[in-house]
């Protein structure tokens, strides 16, 4: 075999190899990058009246966690509509003291004593756009005190994501 042929043959080879390995990069199954979860931080926040008789309005318990890639929080809560309040008592949480989200009910669980009715359980996972650098929490809940008169009443704790 002549030089010029066995240069075209080692040509035709390595380009034969580059076009295997990219067909074997492309229909390879790509896993995605998965970020862990740092430890869950507990969350307790309870809101009572401050007019009138000593009434638990609500109380927010469970845990939040966030994600060491900077982008997602998980959170596991559970919301006590106190004996006291009416309405139903709400919360959201603001993202980075801007985005606001309400996390959607996933269920119920019996209540203890001091609660109405259920424990309304909320489980869930939250991504943002940008890097989560705090979330706050904020609980309402609300009361008639006196007579027919309404008062609601706020109270809130922020998370700082351990990561950033």
């Amino acid at each position: 075999m002549t030089r010029s042929k066995r240069s075209t043959v080692r040509r035709i080879a390595a380009s034969v190899t580059i076009v295997l390995a990219t067909l074997a990069a492309m229909l390879s199954p790509v896993t995605p990058a998965h970020a862990a979860y740092g430890p869950d931080q507990p969350v307790y926040i309870a809101v009572t009246s401050n007019a009138g008789p000593p009434l638990l309005l609500a109380q927010l318990t469970g845990t939040v966690a966030f994600d060491d890639g900077n982008t997602k929080f998980k959170y596991s809560l559970q919301l006590c509509w106190g004996s006291g309040s009416y309405p139903k008592p709400n919360f959201y949480v603001s993202v980075n003291g801007s985005t606001v989200i309400y996390p959607s009910q996933t269920g119920t669980a019996t209540a203890p004593p001091g609660c109405q009715l259920y424990l309304y359980l909320h489980d869930g996972e939250y991504t943002h756009y940008t890097t989560v650098t705090n979330i706050t929490v904020y609980v309402t809940g609300g009361w008639f005190y006196p007579g027919q008169t309404y008062n609601s009443r706020t109270k809130s704790v922020t998370y700082d994501n351990p990561y950033n």
